[in-house]
């Protein structure tokens, strides 16, 4: 349904508008239109400022709010789920504090009941009622006010369970919100909501495991989510307990061992002692007394492992209690002569109870061979849990497993276990328990008692009278004891008949072979031989071992080594053989979960892609019928129409198509559509010439009534204002007279004010004169303190210019080095680029005067060989600059005058030219026509190194 508003704050305010009126239904519908519509899907504070105003509307009124809160969820999930959570508070404290103040009402009402004499306090009619109804009082005022209250706070407990069961983001509110359900049913003892709850929290755990592709699933994985769940099942754990719901409570055990199991993780010792102390509360009143001991004996190992602080005494009442509820399991086995099939059932209820109490059980073997009293018995023999028992404790179970006492059992164990019952209480505040009773297990210790008696009976003697029986079993009657002892003689523990016609009891044969008969032979003996060890102790007789093999300890005793030594070395290879199978069966293990992991990821996309197939089938299947059921909706509207108005259908199913019907259906509902537009245009007529007539008629009735209106309005105004002037004069005259009676005490009022007025005065003047040296005094100080003040910042305005111009002067000091320093490197620098200039201008120069040296040397050649005096003559002429300068240019000058034919002539047609002399030597041999001079050339004497040093230079 499209809301009109289109704002969500024009809606907050029609509904504020309405409720001003009364109107609480009509606002309700005003905002519950709004958020169910599809127009507003993002979150806005005021959108939650209308859902707390919803809120409150729905508990005011006891309406339900899952369809608000579903869609206020979708708009708030991603964006601001906090939001979310304080509406659903909001939500229950309503509910909550709505359902205590009925409760507190009902109660006031019942107290006002409550009196002595009904007649004077009570209607008639009301005791006519009860005497009719045969209810009281209380129960009609809680039918009448509680009862509607505890529903909707029930629903609303139902409500936001369902809304957050898959939140991850808002776990902590939904443990909190069962917490809070669990305890509404636990304050009014609301045991059938218990169960629902129950099933209600379970069935939301089974579909978050089924449902694990969700967006916002919760994961157990983790241990915040992890310790939320296992807290809200305790609790259920809790609660049923003190509901006495134990089916119920045995169900929340499995709960919690599923959680468990589900992610491999143990829980807190803490919570683990709570879990087994429900347990043993669980199975004793389920009479599972075996599975009670072995709970029993998980909590005190628990208690003595994880609890340090545990006293003495604690540990020695726990102790007590675990060997107490050993001893209280029937000494047979009550599988005996049972069927296969029931045989089967006691097995798998055994491996059932075993994973419960935390025994892991191989299911091929019997369940009842390895959970049994014996096994239970040796187990705490061989861990010392009677080295910590109570002593009474420690005789009673030496009593009823080890001593044969067939006279004398029953007189022995009574004043045991009289002491017992008087045994236990409240523990200290270290142990997590509350208290322990020892009283519980008295009458199952008797019955024990009498079981042992009539065994150890039944093996001495052969018959025995009823009278004498009972004489020995002081606890019971012998009723009681028949019946114990025929579901003995059942399991066959017992051997044994009852003649009540010769009053005894026949116990089984006693023949000479009979096993019980072989067993007292056999203690009897071992008894007789411990007398007589006791009466003559054997003397200690001299080895003579010793003397005739000397060397045998000293053997015997290498061989025990050589033995300890192989038996060390066996150990050690089984744990080395242990470590590489538990090594390869974690390797397989992992495989298997990879291989089982990649198969169930397949198997997930398989199913999504078949559900995605099958959900695309049906929306189109859905469509599909959708749009056949229309059009046979206006094939059923069209054929109505034309049997109204007597026309014959003009449509024939069998030949026209569902399109051809819808465009034949619309046309005839646009037909229809403009003959009513014509008639309303017809009645708005009809009504706009009736309302014109009827204002015509009525124009002058109204001229007359107002009229007569004004005359009678007129007499009335003259009418009153004649009582006005009355009651004036009268109020004047009383006055007057009031001032008569008055003025004679002017005088004294007068001499009165002023003796007032003149003590007033003088006190204000003291107090004016007194604040004003008060105000002079401050003002003096103030300008004290403000002088102070200006001269202490003068000082630090002072301190500050000063430190400023140290600064300043300090950093113009720093600036002037600076620009020194520069300066210096400026000159030191130019002064190195004019060394080094006047360095390569020199180096020019010996370049020129080597290269005209070599010019002069090969201008000599051709006129003749060059001899060494010439050559040393030229190194030193090199140097001086001045003697091979003509021949150098005569040198160059006959190099020029060379004509040049352009064309290659051999060297030995150049000697033999016309003039004789050698050939000018090449120049692109010696580098004179190249115009790259970089290439280094070799020169005689001197010459050498300056080229080597203009080399060198046109290199840098």
């Amino acid at each position: 349904m499209t809301t009109p508003f289109a704002k969500p704050e024009n809606a907050l305010k029609r509904a504020e508008e309405l409720l001003n009126v009364g109107q609480k239904q009509e606002a309700w519908d005003t905002i519950h239109r709004l958020i169910t519509s599809r127009r507003y899907r993002a979150w806005t504070k005021t959108l939650e400022r209308i859902m707390f105003k919803y809120i409150e509307l729905c508990v005011e009124m006891r309406k339900g709010a899952k369809d608000a809160l579903n869609q206020y969820r979708i708009m708030c999930q991603q964006v601001n789920v906090s939001s979310l959570e304080e509406v659903i508070k909001h939500f229950m404290h309503l509910s909550t504090d709505r359902a205590e103040l009925a409760r507190s009402q009902a109660d006031a009402l019942e107290e006002a009941l409550d009196v002595d004499d009904l007649e004077a306090h009570r209607r008639p009619e009301d005791l006519m009622l009860s005497y009719v109804s045969g209810q009281k009082g209380k129960d009609r005022s809680d039918r009448e006010l509680v009862t509607p209250w505890f529903k909707f706070l029930w629903e609303t407990y139902r409500t936001v369970l369902e809304i957050l069961r898959n939140n991850s983001k808002l776990e902590a509110l939904y443990a909190m919100t069962a917490h809070r359900a669990f305890q509404f049913c636990k304050q009014y003892k609301r045991t059938t909501e218990f169960r629902r709850l129950c099933e209600i929290i379970r069935n939301h755990l089974v579909n978050l495991n089924k449902y694990r592709d969700q967006r916002d699933r919760p994961d157990l994985s983790a241990p915040e989510s992890l310790q939320l769940y296992l807290d809200t099942r305790f609790e259920q754990l809790k609660i049923a307990t003190e509901l006495e719901l134990w089916q119920e409570a045995f169900r929340s055990v499995e709960d919690i061992h599923g959680l468990m199991c589900m992610v491999k993780k143990q829980p807190k010792p803490s919570l683990l002692v709570v879990y087994y102390a429900k347990l043993t509360e669980i199975f004793w009143m389920s009479s599972g007394h075996l599975y009670h001991a072995y709970a029993w004996l998980k909590l005190f190992s628990l208690q003595k492992s994880f609890n340090k602080n545990l006293t003495q005494k604690d540990l020695q009442l726990i102790a007590s209690s675990v060997v107490l509820a050993a001893l209280s399991v029937p000494p047979y086995d009550h599988g005996h002569g049972t069927s296969h099939m029931e045989q089967e059932n006691e097995k798998e209820r055994n491996l059932r109870m075993a994973n419960l109490i935390g025994f892991s059980l191989d299911p091929k073997l019997e369940g009842r061979e390895v959970l049994s009293r014996s096994s239970l018995l040796s187990e705490l023999v061989s861990k010392g849990i009677l080295s910590c028992v109570m002593p009474e404790v420690k005789d009673l179970y030496h009593l009823l497993e080890h001593e044969f006492l067939p006279l004398d059992l029953a007189s022995k164990v009574q004043p045991l276990l009289t002491k017992i019952s008087k045994i236990g209480g409240k523990l200290s505040s270290a142990s997590s328990l509350p208290e322990v009773q020892l009283s519980q297990y008295v009458p199952a210790l008797e019955k024990l008692a009498a079981l042992r008696l009539l065994k150890q009976v039944s093996q001495v003697y052969q018959a025995m009278k009823i009278d004498s029986l009972c004489k020995m079993v002081p606890f019971f009657e012998f009723s009681f004891l028949e019946k114990i002892s025929m579901d003995a003689v059942k399991y066959n523990f017992l051997s044994l008949k009852i003649d009540h016609i010769k009053g005894a009891v026949v116990f089984g044969s006693l023949d000479i072979e009979a096993d019980g008969s072989r067993d007292q032979l056999t203690i009897f003996a071992e008894l007789l031989n411990k007398s007589r060890a006791m009466i003559h102790p054997p003397k200690a007789k001299a080895s003579k071992l010793g003397l005739v093999l000397p060397g045998l300890s000293e053997t015997v005793e290498k061989e025990h080594k050589r033995l300890l030594a192989r038996k060390s070395i066996i150990e050690k290879r089984k744990e080395e053989q242990e470590r590489l199978l538990l090594e390869m069966e974690r390797e397989e293990e992992s495989k298997r979960l990879k291989l089982q992991k990649l198969t169930e990821e397949a198997e997930q996309k398989r199913l999504a892609s078949e559900c995605e197939q099958r959900k695309n089938q049906r929306i189109l299947r859905d469509i599909e019928e959708r749009e056949l059921e229309e059009a046979q909706a206006l094939l059923l509207e069209a054929e109505k129409r034309s049997k109204k108005k007597g026309k014959k259908p003009v449509i024939e199913g069998e030949k026209v198509t569902k399109r051809t019907l819808m465009v034949l259906a619309q046309s005839e509902q646009l037909r229809e559509r403009q003959e009513m537009e014509k008639k309303l245009q017809k009645l708005a007529k009809t009504m706009d010439y009736f309302e014109r007539a009827k204002r015509e008629e009525a124009a002058p009735l109204i001229e007359s009534a107002f009229q007569h209106r004004l005359v009678e309005e007129k007499v009335l105004h003259e009418h009153e204002q004649l009582q006005e002037v009355e009651l004036s004069r009268q109020r004047h005259d009383g006055d007057l007279k009031e001032k008569n009676r008055l003025a004679r005490m002017l005088e004294h009022k007068i001499r009165f004010q002023d003796k007032v007025m003149n003590r007033r005065q003088t006190e204000y003047d003291r107090l004016k004169t007194e604040i004003a040296e008060r105000i002079n005094h401050i003002l003096q100080e103030r300008r004290q303190e403000m002088e102070i003040k200006r001269k202490m910042l003068f000082y630090l305005k002072s301190e500050e210019q000063r430190l400023k111009k140290l600064h300043e002067e300090e950093e113009a000091r720093k600036h002037e080095e600076v620009e020194k320093q520069k300066k210096e490197a400026a000159e030191r620098q130019a002064k190195l680029d004019e060394i080094a200039e006047k360095q390569r201008r020199r180096e020019q120069e010996l370049e020129e005067r080597e290269r005209m040296r070599r010019e002069a040397i090969l201008g000599r050649s051709n006129e003749g060989p060059v001899r060494p005096s010439d050559l040393n003559g030229g190194g030193c002429q090199s140097d001086s600059g001045t003697a091979a300068a003509p021949e150098a240019a005569a040198a160059a000058a006959a190099t020029t005058a060379a004509p040049s034919t352009g064309k290659y002539v051999p060297k030995f047609k150049q000697r033999l030219d016309n003039s004789g002399q050698a050939p000018a030597p090449d120049s692109d041999r010696w580098g004179n026509g190249r115009s790259d001079d970089r290439r280094p050339t070799y020169g005689f004497g001197g010459g050498g190194s300056g080229s080597r040093s203009s080399w060198s230079s046109s290199r840098r």
